[in-house]
């Protein structure tokens, strides 16, 4: 007789009652999508939009076992085509579809409501902009400034109150970016869909109840259609980002990963559950911070440390090194940019030469990127060491002839003190954001391939999730699950209907 994978973990727990209760969900995985606009932009436009994403701060169920959710993947990891990493969350009852960001420099997921002002209804990522509606949706109800769940993000300064109001006023909120930016409106509750593909390969539809944002009106750069999506993804781990939620009524584990693909196709893996392979370092995260703040130590290029003062990176109110997705670039403390750029120019291979370049560093050179110029290596708390390739801190500019010419994709963070590695170090990597044990990982890898997802705390249950290829709007996937504690049980099974 053929037992179902389902089946056989639930046999397990009467094994073994211990282990079960030990042991988390399945991982629930998102493909990620990036944007492939139909022109280039310049340097000083994804700064601009970078300094617009640093001023932030931000701060009952019905569902079958977690397994893996998947979603399509699209665009491109070259800055220049703009460089947003989203992915789709199915909300509501009916459910509609919407395109959000991922960003982990924020916590809250919130999306434009049919009342906004200002909102764009068109994008030039070539998606269709949809509207959530709360009195459209059957299951939709608006929180509360008497509600816990306001008053928790009333503390951590994601949610506003008036403070003449009656208790039952609407939990709201306002989020003011760097460039003059913004959005703001009030919490709703609403059912999230996942299309949960199990370990048997069979795929079910799950839902979880959470509470998002439902954006009213916004302002600055959100308002343009050049780079519109329907919202952001916050996966930071306050209480109310999404992360948080699930996984304090079980959907998911306090973990998840991601895979930015960094190839001209892009896209990549984002999962809730902790990828598990061979050489992933970690680094502890610095605590009570809104970010995902690590300790950096110090740099090295080509092997060689650089004379940076330890303090440059120390942590504080007003520094730190920060893990964010929704930054394009990466931007180094002031003190430490300097002496960067300086290491990199002087470790040049005699075939690269310096161009004249307005406001940045840029050279041509007719050999191979990886040829031409140094190794970097970022060395963090623990031994945690990150390697950088060249294609990690340069951008390719233009080709002249056999020749390219490559610009320091780093920028320097003027009168800061903190540092933000954006998606251009974080592509063509691992990393983990393991929250339960406060603590980031990362390795190399080529993020077109399968990855090894942990579906238990005792780490002995893994679930293979292959990148898909997508054509057109459907498309099918292979899931294995790969369980030694499962083989186990279904031995004990036969042996047991064998006695009997």
């Amino acid at each position: 007789m053929w037992i179902p994978a389902v089946i056989l973990l639930v046999v397990a727990g009467t094994v073994n009652a211990a282990h079960l209760a030990a042991a988390g969900p399945f991982p629930a995985k998102l493909n990620l999508e990036r944007a492939l606009p139909t022109r280039g932009v310049g340097v000083e436009h994804l700064k601009s939009r970078d300094r617009a994403r640093h001023g932030r701060s931000l701060l009952g169920a019905s569902f079958t076992p977690a397994g893996v959710v998947d979603f399509p993947v699209d665009g491109s990891s070259n800055p220049f085509t703009v460089g947003l990493y989203f992915t789709r969350v199915k909300l509501g009852n009916p459910s509609k579809e919407f395109y959000v960001q991922i960003d982990t420099g924020s916590d809250i997921l919130w999306v434009t409501c049919s009342s906004c002002s200002g909102c764009p209804i068109s994008s030039g990522l070539n998606i269709q902009l949809e509207f959530f509606d709360p009195d459209k949706s059957s299951s939709s109800s608006w929180i509360s400034c008497s509600d816990d769940r306001c008053t928790s993000a009333l503390q951590t300064g994601e949610a506003v109150c008036s403070t003449s109001g009656s208790s039952s006023s609407l939990c709201s909120y306002s989020f003011q970016y760097g460039d003059g930016s913004g959005t703001l409106g009030y919490y709703v509750s609403d059912t999230m869909y996942f299309d949960t593909v199990l370990g048997n390969e069979q795929t079910v539809n799950s839902s979880a109840t959470v509470v998002f944002g439902c954006s009213n009106s916004q302002s600055g750069d959100l308002t343009k259609s050049d780079r519109a999506v329907d919202g952001i993804f916050g996966f930071g781990q306050h209480e109310l980002s999404v992360i948080s939620q699930l996984s304090s009524i079980g959907v998911a584990p306090r973990v998840f990963s991601h895979c930015l693909k960094g190839s001209d196709n892009g896209g990549g893996i984002l999962v809730l559950g902790e990828i598990i392979e061979p050489g992933i370092v970690y680094t502890p995260l610095v605590p009570s911070q809104s970010h995902y703040n690590l300790y950096l130590e110090s740099i090295s290029v080509n092997g060689q440390i650089l004379s940076i003062d330890p303090s440059v990176f120390a942590t504080s109110g007003t520094q730190g090194t920060i893990i964010d997705s929704g930054t394009t670039l990466a931007y180094l403390a002031e003190q430490a940019y300097d002496p960067f750029v300086s290491a990199i120019v002087s470790s040049l291979s005699p075939l690269v030469h310096s161009i004249p370049s307005k406001g940045n560093e840029c050279f041509i050179t007719s050999s191979s990127v990886d040829e031409s110029f140094p190794s970097v290596t970022l060395n963090f708390k623990g031994g945690a060491s990150m390697p950088v390739k060249p294609e990690d801190y340069l951008l390719q500019q233009v080709s002249v002839d056999n020749s390219i010419v490559w610009c320091i994709g780093w920028q320097k963070n003027h009168g800061s003190g903190i540092t933000i590695l954006g998606d251009i170090v974080l592509k063509d990597k691992i990393f983990v954001y393991d929250l339960a044990n406060q603590r980031i990982g990362w390795m190399n890898y080529d993020c077109s391939l399968s990855v090894n997802v942990s579906t238990s705390s005792v780490k002995n249950e893994y679930l293979n999730t292959e990148q898909l290829k997508v054509n057109g709007a459907s498309h099918t996937g292979s899931v294995k699950l790969l369980s030694t504690s499962i083989a186990i049980v279904l031995v004990y099974i036969l042996k047991l209907a064998n006695f009997q």
